[in-house]
């Protein structure tokens, strides 16, 4: 909501996959609730403000409240971000009952921005997430009254916790409405024999939790252990090499820290403060793993190249994270070594600190039917992001062996036949004419001993950008073969097979 520069009243609802994932509370007062369809959604609230969830941020957002939680009862179990579940008998002895202590920790997440949290407590999870969602902030449900508390509450697959499980069937609900049942407790009064042998184990696991039989145990998490490392420094150092020198040290702890994890370090973010308060963040990556005078080195280059982003005065604080990481096992050398040279990595390394992140380029092959859509450029230590899989299937592709060198932009060329005439194609795909000889502009003609195609290039041709056009493949009389493409209406030298 704070990206969207809306206010905490605004009617706001998250959708994931056509579905309601989340709503605010103004939303809510008005019968948004999670689980509707969005066009039903909007009926409800005609100013409802759409948004797409975000998970990622979703989980950001609650570590902090988890953080809370874990530093006032032990043994907390995150659910899904914005729900998580506890036992409640160490925290009722502690905080002088099971009320008091939902209280206290209501009113705790609430300080730490949650807003309007609810407590729910009951015999187990599934209960006391159905007692959560009572508009009390907290509901206690006593010992063994579990089924006739979840009785009368709606068959919705919010009610039963099918949104959460991608498992679970999608059309359990209609069909059980189809019978005649809409609440928890008609469901929980058939035979558990008669649901088992219609819907299955997963139709026999719901049955179970509608009747008030929750097996679910409470597995508490394990925090996250704390990687970063941090340098401040009074007063502030105005040279590099101070700065560097005085970051050798939290380098060398960094990364004993994330071996000791069994873990290696693949990227890393390296944030400096000034003493004037600007701040310059930068992740830096690695085609390997980080080692602590690779640390030292990056700190270094962002300081050395700190003057393109603003930084005009002494550095306050240093502070490394792990940005992206992986098992050590997988980075073990072999008993000769392997991997790029070190020096190689370090001088291109030096070059991107100086000119910039992307003045150096990888190439690599992608996925699309069109030579140029298959040719990737990645800075140099980056991984591929966002490139199409060349695995995945692409109707209309070049077939092997591929040309040697690929013209970009691609040359202008003109196709004639023996009589001299332009070579056109119909739309059923029939040349005007055999081609015999094609040059470029300003060059001579060459003359055609072989050619094969056309091979028709359709893309998106749903939407008004959609593309047509056909590839032949062609030898002239010196016996270099040509990859020509008709587009348009003009012909194309897209490569020469070298």
């Amino acid at each position: 909501m704070q990206s969207a520069k809306l206010g905490v009243d605004a009617p706001v609802a998250l959708i994931e996959n056509g579905v309601v994932r989340g709503s605010s509370a103004s939303a809510r007062a008005e019968g948004v609730s999670r689980g509707l369809r969005v066009r039903e959604a909007q009926a409800r609230h005609a100013d409802l403000v759409v948004l797409d969830y975000d998970a990622a941020l979703d989980s950001r957002v609650f570590e902090p409240i988890i953080t809370v939680l874990e530093s006032l009862v032990p043994g907390v179990q995150v659910l899904r971000p914005g729900l998580c579940a506890v036992r409640v008998r160490g925290a009722a002895r502690y905080y002088g009952g099971e009320f008091a202590a939902g209280l206290f920790l209501a009113g705790r997440t609430d300080e730490e921005g949650a807003g309007g949290a609810r407590v729910g407590i009951a015999d187990g999870i599934f209960t006391a997430d159905q007692a959560a969602r009572c508009g009390s902030q907290v509901t206690i449900v006593p010992a063994g009254e579990s089924a006739a508390f979840l009785a009368p509450l709606a068959l919705t697959p919010l009610a039963l916790g099918l949104m959460d499980d991608p498992a679970a069937p999608t059309g359990i609900i209609t069909l059980l409405r189809r019978l005649g049942i809409h609440t928890l407790g008609e469901f929980a009064a058939l035979p558990g024999d008669d649901v088992a042998t219609r819907f299955g184990d997963y139709g026999a696991r719901l049955h179970s939790l509608a009747s008030g039989r929750d097996s679910w145990p409470v597995t508490p998490r394990t925090p996250p252990r704390e990687l970063d490392v941090s340098v401040d420094f009074e007063p502030a150092l105005e040279r590099v090499d101070q700065v560097a020198f005085g970051v050798r040290t939290a380098a060398e702890r960094f990364i004993v820290d994330v071996t000791a994890a069994k873990l290696v370090c693949t990227a890393i973010r390296v944030e400096l403060d000034s003493d004037s308060g600007e701040l310059n963040e930068r992740v830096w990556l690695h085609p390997r793993s980080f080692t602590p005078g690779d640390v030292v080195d990056r700190v270094r280059w962002q300081l050395q190249g700190s003057g393109e982003v603003g930084l005009s005065s002494g550095i306050t604080r240093v502070r490394v994270s792990p940005e992206a990481v992986d098992a050590i096992g997988n980075h073990e050398s072999g008993l000769w070594g392997s991997g790029p040279d070190e020096r190689i990595h370090h001088g291109l390394s030096r070059v991107q600190s100086m000119l910039g992140h992307g003045a150096v380029l990888m190439p690599g092959v992608g996925g699309g039917r069109t030579l140029a859509d298959r040719q990737q450029l990645v800075a140099w230590g980056d991984r591929p992001v966002g490139v199409r899989p060349a695995e995945q299937p692409w109707p209309g592709q070049l077939p092997t062996p591929l040309p040697g060198t690929v013209f970009s932009p691609r040359h202008p060329v003109h196709v004639f036949s023996d009589s001299g005439g332009t070579v056109d194609i119909d739309e059923r795909g029939a040349l005007s004419a055999s081609p015999a000889m094609f040059s470029a502009t300003g060059t001579r003609s060459r003359k055609l001993t072989a050619w094969a195609g056309p091979w028709p290039i359709n893309e998106r041709w749903w939407s008004e950008d959609s593309t047509s056009a056909w590839r032949f493949q062609a030898v002239d009389d010196t016996g270099c073969a040509w990859l020509l493409v008709l587009d348009a209406g003009a012909w194309w030298a897209e490569a020469r097979y070298d």
